[in-house]
């Protein structure tokens, strides 16, 4: 490593060193999770010795930009918020860049921690289910197959729409969930994102309100920000969102769109019941507003009963419907789906064009042949049975390790346990300890549009890793809360 040390300078030599990482660190060229140089090693490359680096590294740990791990070296921390996330400070960018804005994210930019994926990092966080279960080998011997029968047609841009067989299929699957539609209702989408993005612009202009659940999809949250609108919350509880509440939101600010997640809710794991899905159909009716229904692991359950999507139970065409498989099968694939009738499906068609043309075409055609001859089906099953069990061994672990006080939910399925800090414990406070014991779990700020507001509470995955996993990276969890 190359430092610019002056051994003329009157700043001591250890001091030059700490203020080069703490410059890295506040900057984000040092990113939180990364190990520092070894002592020794970064003593040898600058001709010091090794006293000053322990000294340059104990001021670090003093500030807390640096936990040290026995036997392990010293790791960047997330820095607080409120600490310069940039070194340029408004008004030193070109009049250019000064003038750009996008919507007033900033306030929860310090609460989406970015913690570099080392092997002895337990990674809680995650949104995602686990791309290790999914057959990579079989799906690379279907990507040359679709490349050898379909030949040049493969790598063209394809359908704006979507690949029609892939489409076709997807009519198929939903019409098992009481979803009645077809090929020309269904358009692909570079995943779930993408959808909503779509659906957003189209519907509601800078200014307009949005309902969405609270807390809700942090995804979401980026999407409503960055377009300028006004998000109204909705309490959730262990049946989904509050139905009296909605209508009392409803009445006072004519929303132009309910978003929702019914079924295992993110973050929460709430499953909308069957009573409140018929009202809140009946409500969008009555106030005459549209829903967007994410359902991006309505198939992943574990107990209950299925309940009927609402774009089942929709009599006019008023919800919209959207889905992914990066969720189930791995995140990199960025295929999802909205299912929508009438002008909204011809007018979401044109913005997609303006977007991207269209979604990666042959990733759609191998996809196609694999749902299509029952292995998607297959690996659903097999996945749902393996992360039940993965979800019992957090409830487990939570239960055996957390300190009293804390309490957390028992989803029925998809991907997430909610659990509640005890009083006085911030999750902006302990994510840091946490850090510090080599585990990361999503703060509960994340979720919220202000993030004080779910600062007393955090999401963990229990899907993406190995059940010894979860059980040593929730002990960790707990000896964070102890400290």
């Amino acid at each position: 490593m190359r430092l610019a040390l002056d051994p003329e300078s009157r700043q001591p030599l250890y001091t030059q060193i700490s203020g080069h990482f703490r410059d890295s660190i506040l900057t984000d060229n040092l990113r939180p999770g990364v190990r520092l140089p070894a002592v020794r090693t970064l003593a040898a490359s600058l001709g010091v010795n090794r006293a000053t680096v322990e000294s340059a590294y104990a001021e670090l740990v003093a500030e807390g930009l640096v936990t040290s791990r026995q036997g392990s070296g010293f790791y960047v921390l997330p820095h607080a918020p409120g600490e310069p996330a940039r070194a340029r400070r408004s008004g030193d960018w070109p009049a250019w860049q000064e003038r750009l804005r996008y919507g007033g994210y900033e306030a929860m930019s310090a609460y989406l921690p970015e913690v570099s994926r080392q092997t002895d990092w337990i990674a809680l966080d995650g949104g995602a289910c686990d791309p290790r279960l999914f057959p990579m080998d079989e799906f690379r011997r279907m990507l040359s197959q679709v490349m050898r029968r379909d030949g040049v047609s493969a790598v063209e841009y394809g359908e704006i729409a979507g690949y029609r067989p892939l489409r076709a299929t997807l009519a198929q699957v939903l019409a098992t969930q009481g979803i009645q539609t077809g090929a020309d209702n269904i358009l692909i989408t570079a995943g779930s994102q993408q959808a909503l993005s779509l659906i957003t612009g189209l519907i509601l202009s800078p200014g307009d309100a949005v309902v969405v659940e609270g807390p809700t999809y942090a995804g979401a949250l980026d999407v409503f920000r960055a377009r300028g609108l006004r998000i109204l919350t909705v309490g959730v509880d262990e049946d989904g969102m509050d139905m009296a509440e909605l209508e009392a939101v409803l009445s006072s600010h004519r929303p132009g769109l309910i978003y929702t997640i019914p079924n295992f809710h993110n973050p929460t794991g709430a499953c909308l019941d069957g009573q409140r899905r018929r009202q809140l159909i009946s409500l969008a009716g009555r106030f005459d507003v549209p829903i967007l229904e994410d359902d991006y692991v309505g198939d992943i359950r574990y107990e209950g009963k299925a309940q009927p999507t609402l774009k089942s139970l929709d009599p006019d065409g008023r919800v919209i419907y959207m889905s992914t498989f990066s969720k189930m099968l791995i995140p990199g694939l960025r295929v999802g789906f909205v299912v929508a009738d009438g002008p909204v499906y011809d007018h979401l068609l044109r913005s997609k064009r303006c977007h991207d043309l269209a979604t990666c075409n042959l990733i759609q055609r191998a996809l196609r042949d694999y749902v299509s001859v029952g292995r998607y089906h297959a690996h659903l099953q097999r996945s749902c049975t393996l992360y039940r069990r993965r979800r019992d061994a957090m409830l487990a672990a939570l239960e055996r390790h957390m300190p009293d006080g804390a309490t957390w939910t028992r989803p029925k399925g998809g991907l997430f346990v909610w659990a509640r800090l005890p009083h006085g414990t911030k999750a902006s406070e302990l994510l840091p300890r946490a850090c510090g014991e080599g585990m990361v779990f999503a703060p509960g700020g994340n979720f919220y549009i202000d993030p004080a507001k779910g600062d007393d509470s955090m999401r963990l995955n229990f899907a993406s890793n190995t059940e010894d996993v979860i059980i040593e990276g929730i002990k960790r969890l707990g000896r964070a809360m102890r400290r």
